[in-house]
């Protein structure tokens, strides 16, 4: 399901959240690795663990996303869940180019 703005773009609805609690727990946990800041020692610690940066469910599962992170991402239902991931390969996305340069086998397909 999807919309058209004025512009004749297509638009995401935006979807209600059910456990609004942990879905923001998660999505700040997700903000914070990516913040500026910290995002140059998340790259380091998935590099270091030999994971794959658009592999989230491994990424969650090896706790690189926090020790509660995974727990409370089982809390959450299948759309939120699945709102958290597109919010997580958007966030990696967002990353700079430097970095990204910087950390080319976690960005690479393969």
């Amino acid at each position: 399901m999807s919309t058209t703005n004025i512009n004749g773009l297509h638009e995401q609805p935006i979807l209600p959240i059910g456990d609004p609690k942990a879905y923001s727990s998660v999505r700040s946990t997700i903000e914070a690795s990516f913040s500026n800041g910290r995002v140059p020692d998340f790259l380091k610690s998935l590099d270091r663990g030999g994971l794959r940066i658009r592999d989230f469910e491994t990424v969650l599962g090896k706790g690189l996303l926090g020790v509660n992170t995974k727990a409370e991402y089982n809390q959450l239902d299948n759309g939120d869940q699945g709102q958290i991931r597109e919010y997580y390969l958007a966030s990696l996305e967002r990353v700079s180019p430097e970095l990204r340069n910087k950390f080319f086998k976690l960005y690479a397909y393969y």
